[in-house]
């Protein structure tokens, strides 16, 4: 707060009207946020990863680069298709030499858990209620991720806060 304002604000509005100034000043420059965490999930610190910058950013890349590809069960390359664990699958060994496990089920214990607003390039995105997850993406970037849908689909981007993906119970786990 400037000195002008401090002077004139001390001198002419009582203590609460200045406590309502203060934190409307610091409220009104703050952008949207995402939630601090998912629900049911504790808020914690960024896990330190085993992927680099680089390589967090090479799987963005290369999982945006597969949009497009039609689905398939039990499918992992790009030749045949993919399911979402499959994705995920190609993905990383492709990228980082790291081959994560084949289910969703298993992928959903894979890594540390993050906060939402923690997240970052290549983390992976986990769809379902506790023990049983039933689906998972690739996060890239700025509230979207990459994942391959249901029979009859080609891998997309998608938004976190669309209205399908917002209701769902969502855990984020960086590898």
């Amino acid at each position: 707060m400037s000195t002008a304002l401090k002077a004139f604000s001390a001198a002419n509005l009582p203590v609460s009207a200045l406590a309502l100034a203060g934190a409307l000043l610091l409220a009104g420059c703050a952008a949207p946020r995402p939630p601090a965490h998912a629900p049911g999930m504790p808020a914690t610190r960024a896990p330190a990863s085993q992927l680099t910058d680089e390589q967090a950013h090479d799987i963005a890349i290369h999982a945006l680069g597969l949009v497009g590809t039609p689905y398939r069960y039990g499918g992992n390359t790009p030749d045949t298709g993919f399911d979402c664990s499959g994705l995920i699958g190609y993905v990383y060994r492709h990228r980082v030499g790291t081959a994560p496990p084949r289910t969703v089920a298993q992928l959903s214990s894979w890594g540390q858990p993050v906060a939402a607003g923690e997240l970052r390039t290549g983390d992976l995105v986990v769809f379902g209620a506790g023990r049983a997850p039933t689906h998972a993406g690739i996060y890239v970037g700025e509230g979207r991720f990459v994942h391959a849908p249901s029979s009859g689909g080609d891998v997309r981007l998608d938004h976190l806060q669309s209205r399908h993906w917002a209701r769902q119970n969502v855990a984020f786990l960086r590898p």
